[in-house]
């Protein structure tokens, strides 16, 4: 442990470790406190302490009365700050044209390559549109994510979800701003069709023209 590191940020390192060795998924459940405190030799508190750590990573999440839980996050790379100020049209506008940046040339990756799990998850998600979130509920697979998961890289996938999840808030912010439902929709459908066709030129000027007009409605 070095000079600047606490023994619940090593034990949080551990408790990772255990996550990865035993090939544990999200959803499954963690030993409990107790017994991560035995068979680390250190006290409770010590381990509620690390597993607070992972909580706010988003690798676990506590569930009252039942225990601890491997969470969604566990293999996020880019993290949140759980205490950033609420999203602003600014901030939304900037998210925006980030991801002009980056998801016109992935679409194209994605018609170019065709990953077939990819491909299942951009069909299963491509009404998700129509579905509008509730509360702390998200669809599974954000379209948006599934069209870099179908590129086959799985750094890229890990890129734009991370984006959407760091930039939660700017996200509610930009649905707020474009809420037209049938039109994001149908414009998915669209996008899903032409990566199915494998037409990278086409897959990566309909998400250009998609994300432009989310950003003149952000805009606006």
């Amino acid at each position: 442990m070095s000079a600047t590191e606490t023994l619940s940020e090593r034990l949080a390192d551990d408790i990772m470790g255990i996550i990865r060795s035993e090939g544990l998924a999200p959803g499954d459940q963690l030993a409990s406190s107790r017994e991560l405190a035995k068979r680390f030799e250190v006290t409770t508190p010590t381990v509620r302490e690390a597993l607070r750590r992972l909580e706010a990573t988003g690798a676990v999440e506590f569930r009252h009365g039942s225990g601890t839980y491997v969470a969604p996050g566990v293999d996020r790379r880019l993290l949140a700050n759980p205490h950033r100020p609420a999203g602003t049209g600014a901030a939304a506008l900037e998210l925006v044209e980030a991801r002009l940046v980056l998801e016109p040339p992935i679409a194209a990756a994605a018609a170019r390559t065709r990953d077939a799990d990819g491909l299942r998850m951009l069909e299963n998600s491509v009404t998700n549109a129509l579905h509008p979130p509730r509360g702390d509920l998200r669809p599974a697979v954000h379209f948006h994510v599934a069209l870099a998961a179908t590129s086959g890289n799985a750094l890229l996938r890990e890129t734009v979800e991370a984006l959407l999840h760091v930039r939660a808030r700017d996200q509610i912010e930009i649905r707020h701003r474009y809420d037209d439902r049938e039109r994001d929709h149908a414009e998915h459908v669209e996008l899903l069709a032409a990566v199915r066709d494998g037409d990278p030129g086409r897959a990566e000027q309909l998400t250009r023209a998609h994300l432009e007009s989310i950003r003149s409605a952000v805009r606006a």
